[in-house]
């Protein structure tokens, strides 16, 4: 089979780790008789530095040609990069809110699973892991706070600043049927979160999230208030198996998921519209510090195109392939330095990326 595939490098580590997961859809590509042809597109600081703004027409054309889109991560140091004094809507970030708009990627899918060899990477107790937990955060990406109007006034001499959270039963709908299928296909629980004791959309949120739930008998539905949900992340992770919620409760329970597995350089995402097209990164930043170093762990972007072999193109084997040569790599010891512990072998990028594609058969 012959796929299209647009690569964001983006920027701090980016490169780097994009480039690991090329390496493992070439090995891919070469086991099974597929061909990718890649074209690269640039979003975020690369995009400003090269275009004086963060998304440009001609990438979101490019990434709409194609089968799937591949990226590593954007931004930089919010104190140093010159890219955080030009005003928020010329920032790298906003290229990433412009491209999930402009590719209508309104479902994040963000896995959290603790791998056994990476137990003891955890930063819990050994007694509130049990006996592990695997999860996946369904985030609604395209509506809420991020996406509201937004305006700095001032009143009396007195400087405000008005963020608008809005939703509508639409948006709502679709982003809990999504989460209902997933659940259908895992342990068929999903816990709904949000903040219905003070918030209007919230309570909106729960109302068409029950009435979804209705066409899914067989499926468990609970409630749950965003602050509960983040204590409970580190108090019984195992209880969960698919959580629903908005775009910025799941922005920031998503990253305190990935964090509890040990790493976030572990946790790969997905972001997909109402096709199969889809958008595939790792949950973690740009990581300025330790760009260019050799040092970052490209697990997550390697398990992010395996999500998009299996999400986009339909390629189960190819998918399994790759994630069992990743969870054998972890079985032999070998650890970047974010996941190192003591026994094992540490590598760096590119050599933990050579491991995996060694093992892919």
């Amino acid at each position: 089979m012959e796929y299209k595939i647009s690569l964001i490098p983006g920027d701090g580590i980016g490169p780097e780790i994009v480039g690991e997961a090329k390496k493992i859809l070439d090995k891919v590509c070469e086991k099974y008789g597929h061909k990718f042809n890649y074209e690269e597109v640039l979003l975020g600081g690369a995009s400003i530095d090269a275009c004086g703004v963060p998304l440009t027409q001609e990438a979101i054309d490019t990434a709409k040609s194609s089968d799937a889109v591949l990226m590593g991560s954007i931004g930089g140091d919010a104190k140093t990069s010159p890219w955080y004094k030009l005003e928020p809507s010329k920032r790298p970030e906003a290229g990433l809110l412009a491209i999930r708009k402009a590719l209508n990627l309104f479902a994040n899918l963000r896995p959290a699973y603790l791998y056994d060899e990476l137990k003891g990477a955890c930063p819990l107790k050994e007694e509130v892991i049990g006996e592990g937990f695997d999860m996946i955060i369904v985030r609604e990406l395209t509506g809420g706070l991020y996406f509201g109007e937004r305006k700095t006034v001032e009143e009396n001499g007195v400087r405000k600043a008005i963020d608008t959270l809005t939703y509508d039963e639409k948006e709502i709908r679709r982003i809990a049927v999504k989460a209902f299928e997933i659940a259908g296909k895992r342990r068929k629980k999903v816990t709904s979160v949000d903040k219905a004791n003070v918030l209007d959309s919230s309570r909106l949120w729960r109302k068409v999230v029950e009435e979804v739930a209705a066409d899914y008998p067989d499926i468990t539905l609970e409630h749950m208030l965003v602050d509960n949900c983040a204590m409970q992340l580190v108090h019984n992770p195992g209880q969960f198996d698919v959580i629903l919620t908005e775009n910025m409760f799941g922005d920031i329970l998503s990253d305190e998921a990935s964090m509890v597995t040990g790493s976030i350089g572990m946790l790969s995402s997905a972001s997909l519209n109402e096709t199969k097209f889809g958008l595939y990164e790792p949950s973690h930043g740009s990581a300025p510090d330790i760009a260019g170093k050799g040092i970052a762990n490209p697990i997550a972007t390697i398990l992010s195109a395996a999500m998009m072999l299996r999400f986009s193109l339909d390629l189960d084997e190819e998918a399994d392939a790759v994630e069992a040569a990743v969870q054998q790599v972890l079985k032999e010891g070998y650890r970047t330095v974010d996941i190192m512990s003591e026994g094992m072998k540490q590598v760096g990028t590119k050599e933990m990326g050579d491991l995996i594609a060694e093992r892919i058969c």
